[in-house]
C-alpha cells in the first residue's frame, strides 16, 4: 500500500518537502536544481552555497537552452534537450523532482519543458529550496559531478510550444487566449522592460495575469483560489497561450492553471515579449 502510495504521489505537478524528504532514496529520483547562478531578482542567491542532498544542477541559462537562437533560454531541439539530459543520469524511468532557489521561479519553466519533450514523471517542489531549508531538511554544498549516462529520450509534443507566426495569425483569428504574466505595470506599458532596446507595451487583445497573483511566499494558492483567478478564461473553452518576458514566468501560470483543473488546451509562446517586444513592425498596445 504504501509502495503504490509512492508511485501515486510522484505523479503529482507539485510535491512537498515533506515527500521528497521520505523520498530521497528511491533509486529512480532525480532532484534537479533549476536555479540561477546570477540571481537577478535582488533576493539572495543560494546557488554556489548549498543545494538538497542529491540534487543536479539544471543549466537552464547555458545548457539547456537553444544555442542558435538570439533569444533568451528557448527550447532545444529535442535531440540536444535528450543528449544532456542524458548527461545528467535521466532516464526514462527517472521520477524528476525540480526547484529553484527562489521558491517558485525557473522550476515551472523546466517542467514545462519535460512535459514539452514527453516526460510525464515530473514534479516542481512546491516553495522550493527556501521552504526545504526552512523545515530543516538535508543540504550539501553545492558540487559538479559526472554521471552514469541515462537513457532519456525526447518525444517532442509540439502542441505545447507556439511561436511568433502564430501569435501574429491569432490576432486576427482569435483561436486562442493569449495570457501576460508580466507585471501590470510593464503590461500597460508603464514600466520600463527589463532587457535593453523592448518596447513597452503587450501583445494586442492580450489578458494580463500577473505571476505572481498564483503564488503565496513561493508556493503556489490553493486549487480553489487558482480557480477563481482562472475562472474568466475557462467557459470560454479557448486554447490558453501563456506569455511573459521570456518564457519563464509563463510556466508558472501554466501550471498553476494545471492545478486549477483548467481543461483548457495550453501551451507558451516561448518567445514572449523578448520576441514580440524587438524594435519592428508587430503591432503593440499600451
Amino acid at each position: 500500500m504504501r509502495a503504490e502510495s509512492r508511485a501515486q504521489s510522484v505523479k503529482k505537478m507539485i510535491v512537498s518537502s515533506q515527500w521528497l524528504d521520505k523520498n530521497l532514496n528511491d533509486p529512480n529520483l532525480v532532484i534537479l536544481d533549476a536555479s540561477e547562478k546570477k540571481n537577478k531578482s535582488g533576493d539572495k542567491a543560494e546557488l554556489g552555497e548549498i543545494q538538497i542532498k542529491g540534487a543536479r544542477w539544471f543549466d537552464l541559462e547555458n545548457t539547456f537552452s537553444d544555442k542558435n537562437s538570439l533569444l533568451p533560454h528557448m527550447l532545444p531541439v529535442p535531440k540536444e534537450f535528450e543528449d544532456e539530459c542524458q548527461k545528467l543520469g535521466i532516464s526514462k524511468n527517472s521520477k524528476i523532482v525540480i526547484y529553484d532557489n527562489l521558491g517558485t521561479y525557473f522550476s515551472p519553466r523546466v517542467w514545462w519543458m519535460f512535459k514539452a519533450m514527453g516526460h510525464e514523471n515530473i514534479s516542481v517542489l512546491d516553495g522550493g529550496l527556501p521552504a526545504w531549508i526552512k523545515q530543516g531538511f538535508e543540504t550539501q554544498p553545492v558540487k559538479e559531478e559526472k554521471y552514469h549516462p541515462g537513457n532519456f529520450k525526447s518525444n517532442f509534443l509540439p502542441e505545447f510550444v507556439k511561436d511568433v507566426d502564430f501569435v501574429k495569425n491569432n490576432l486576427l483569428s482569435k483561436e486562442a487566449v493569449i495570457i501576460d504574466a508580466r507585471s501590470r505595470e510593464r503590461f500597460d506599458g508603464m514600466a520600463p522592460e527589463p532587457r535593453e532596446g523592448l518596447r513597452k507595451g503587450h501583445i494586442p487583445g492580450s489578458k494580463n495575469i500577473p505571476f505572481s497573483t498564483v503564488l503565496d511566499n513561493g508556493f503556489f494558492k490553493p486549487k480553489s483560489d487558482l480557480k477563481k483567478i482562472f475562472k474568466m478564461l475557462e467557459p470560454q473553452g479557448k486554447p490558453l497561450v501563456f506569455s511573459c518576458g521570456s518564457g519563464v514566468t509563463a510556466c508558472i501560470l501554466l501550471l498553476a492553471s494545471e492545478l486549477a483543473d483548467i481543461k483548457n488546451q495550453k501551451s507558451v509562446y516561448d518567445g514572449s515579449w523578448a520576441e514580440w517586444g524587438q524594435p519592428g513592425s508587430l503591432p503593440v498596445e499600451q
